[in-house]
């Protein structure tokens, strides 16, 4: 297995200077402007995990994956040439804004942007929540998880594990089928989904150390008049308690607490005809807005 954890995800918004406000005081990240044009946010002592860059529409722009080290990433590189994938060695200035030491791109068979990196900027005891919190949970398991939408569900499948290692955790076939996909403890630190002729970031998954984190971000969002699009509930697979909030850049946040973790010796990959234990009732009667037609 190639990647380690998920490191940081990029998106574009035309309304990026919104979560200079969303991200500390619904999310409690801590925010950090760099310039006009991004907003990055913090979750712990990595030097960012999200980054909101200014764009004329609602998109993800790319995910970023730790492998580790400068080994594995030649490694990555051998593969992807064996394979016959293409693949851009990340410059100086892109290094510089994802705060690596070195990286690589990788467009996946739907066209999204995937970068392997290794050497993430560590900055201890840098991390201050924006409003009285827990914790976020990332160290070894990284920023938490993606859900993204493709055409081609086998096509994606068989790039993801084939290619880059990641593990099948399980599936769900409900009114949305989504498979799940380990690399480490995480129960899935990516999952798919299809949809023909879309393709994008449906949501990305922060999970905090306390329920209680949880209780105070959905009665923030209750406060604030916030659009969910899916109410507090608990999933049937990683059995983690929930919420799902539209962010300003049109994908969603889902805001969880409690997940089981995988271990490979013991772990099998199981089926369920629903996607939770209890609640998750939808509320936007629009999907997010980070998805765009495919090519």
């Amino acid at each position: 297995m190639f990647v380690k954890s998920l490191g940081y995800v990029g998106v574009a918004s035309p309304d990026a200077k919104q979560w200079l406000e969303f991200g500390p005081e619904i999310l409690g990240m801590q925010p950090v402007e760099a310039g006009a044009d991004t907003v990055f946010l913090r979750m712990d002592d990595a030097d960012h995990r999200l980054a909101v860059h200014y764009g004329d529409r609602n998109r993800m722009l790319y995910a970023g994956w730790d492998v580790g080290s400068e080994e594995q990433l030649h490694a990555l590189a051998e593969r992807l040439e064996e394979r016959g994938i293409s693949y851009n060695q990340g410059t100086d200035e892109e290094c510089a804004d994802r705060a690596v030491l070195g990286l690589l791109a990788v467009q996946d068979p739907m066209g999204l942007r995937h970068e392997f990196f290794y050497g993430q900027k560590l900055v201890p005891n840098s991390f201050h929540p924006a409003r009285p919190m827990s914790r976020f949970v990332t160290g070894s398991q990284g920023l938490g998880h993606i859900v993204l939408a493709t055409p081609n569900l086998k096509q994606c499948d068989q790039f993801f594990r084939d290619v880059l290692g990641f593990r099948k955790s399980d599936e769900i076939y409900t009114f949305m089928d989504l498979w799940f996909y380990h690399c480490n403890p995480r129960h899935h630190s990516l999952a798919l989904t299809p949809m023909p002729g879309v393709r994008g970031l449906h949501h990305v998954m922060v999970e905090v150390a306390d329920l209680d984190d949880v209780g105070a971000a959905y009665d923030e969002c209750m406060s604030r008049n916030i659009p969910l699009s899916m109410t507090l509930g608990r999933h049937v697979n990683d059995r983690m308690v929930s919420f799902y909030v539209r962010t300003p850049a049109g994908f969603d946040i889902e805001y969880g607490w409690g997940a089981i973790t995988v271990d490979d010796e013991v772990w099998t990959v199981a089926q369920y005809d629903r996607p939770s234990v209890w609640g998750h009732r939808m509320v936007a009667e629009t999907p997010p807005g980070a998805l765009e037609m495919s090519d």
